[in-house]
């Protein structure tokens, strides 16, 4: 049962999030700090608020002009109102990190990837032109207790999603012990198993249909393939295979919050795009 409650403050929380009166009011010191011996010109605007500038424009979908006329509204509040130029160039150079800021010391992580386009053009002028411009793969690990991302990496479309598990788990595993890994059957691999295996993790590694019983050096990949084979409902209900599926959850309230493509044009940009995104994500959770 939804606790409605508690469900209609995390939506609200969104705008207090999106406009925080605590940047303003440490406004002034952070600038002191960051102009501190700096050589040219001198900030006239805090990264902290410019942090929000980008949050404000990734999740209404802004150009840079017309965040620019969104600050304009506030210019009684605010001390500075930098100009769409400035918002590029400090947003895009801005140090996004994922910080769930959970608070469980062990984790279950549930890993898998999804595309996003890099524009959003359409089938029809895709057809048309004959061009494709590809897209972009955001592979994510999820805390399956509290749906935050908890690992994050941006690839292009030709990246294979298993090469990706071991740094995808040594960044979850910053936020906590990580106890278990779920993914599907992309990421069933000899070097997976044996990676989980050494660090004490247990595999939910979905293993192809046609997996062989021959353990190919790989002992921990034998006995889940054994395992699975013979009983699959059996190893499902053992892992806690059916949390996986939190994950997809996850992609999806993320196309329906922010779209499925970037509006940035150039490969840094998409990313830093796509950082903010993740960022925010997990501070409306």
């Amino acid at each position: 049962m939804i606790n409605w409650h508690q469900y209609n403050e995390k939506l609200v929380r969104r705008g207090e999030i999106l406009i925080s009166a605590d940047v303003l009011q440490g406004w002034d010191k952070e600038l002191a700090v960051m102009n501190c011996r700096k050589q040219g010109r001198k900030f006239l605007v805090p990264d902290s608020f410019m942090k929000i500038v980008g949050y404000a424009k990734v999740y209404f979908g802004l150009p840079y002009r017309q965040t620019e006329g969104l600050l304009r509204t506030y210019s009684d509040a605010i001390p500075h109102i930098p100009d769409y130029t400035i918002i590029h160039k400090r947003v895009n150079r801005l140090d996004i990190k994922v910080d769930p800021n959970l608070g469980n010391d062990e984790l279950i992580v549930a890993i898998d990837s999804t595309g996003i386009k890099v524009a959003n053009r359409g089938e029809w002028m895709r057809d048309k032109w004959g061009r494709r411009r590809g897209f972009l793969k955001i592979h994510v690990g999820v805390d399956v207790n509290s749906k935050k991302i908890v690992a994050l990496k941006i690839t292009d479309e030709r990246s294979h999603d298993a090469q990706h598990l071991p740094s995808l788990v040594d960044q979850a595993s910053c936020h906590g012990r990580v106890v278990k890994a779920l993914t599907d059957a992309a990421y069933d691999s000899r070097n997976n198993f044996s990676y989980l295996y050494h660090n004490d993790i247990v595999p939910g590694i979905k293993v192809r249909k046609n997996s062989s019983f021959k353990s190919g050096g790989c002992y921990p990949r034998k006995m889940s393939v054994i395992s699975q084979l013979a009983n699959y409902q059996y190893w499902k209900d053992s892992v806690s295979y059916g949390k996986r599926w939190i994950v997809e959850s996850v992609f999806s309230v993320l196309k329906r919050i922010f779209g499925e493509h970037v509006m940035a044009h150039k490969r840094h940009n998409m990313i830093k795009e796509l950082q903010l995104k993740i960022a925010l994500y997990n501070q409306f959770v």
